[in-house]
């Protein structure tokens, strides 16, 4: 073996003999992976919200091209709604003669 790699893993032995070095190793390690699961929370509501966007503005889009401008309650309506209601409605804009049938206001 050469001696740089020796000396190395004689200091690898040495640092993981003290237990406070071994405790702040995994503080850190755990600290790595916590910050690495929020990061993949965070892409993941990302995605979402960008998905949801989406939907809104398609929906938003068919409604204005059968029905002209949106009143304040149907934005309100669409700014509340989640995935599933915003899919439900650009199927039902097809069938409906009013907003007001669209949304059962």
């Amino acid at each position: 073996m050469h001696e740089p790699v020796k000396r190395a893993m004689s200091r690898i032995r040495e640092l993981s003999a003290d237990e406070e070095t071994r405790r702040l190793a995994f503080v850190r390690e755990r600290a790595l992976r916590d910050e690495v699961s929020l990061l993949n929370d965070a892409r993941r509501e990302g995605r979402e919200e960008g998905r949801l966007a989406e939907a809104r503005e398609v929906l938003r889009t068919q409604l204005t091209f059968k029905f002209g401008d949106m009143p304040d309650w149907v934005e309100a309506r669409l700014a509340q709604a989640d995935h599933d209601q915003l899919k439900g409605w650009m199927r039902d804009v097809l069938f409906v003669d009013s907003l007001e049938a669209m949304f059962k206001h």
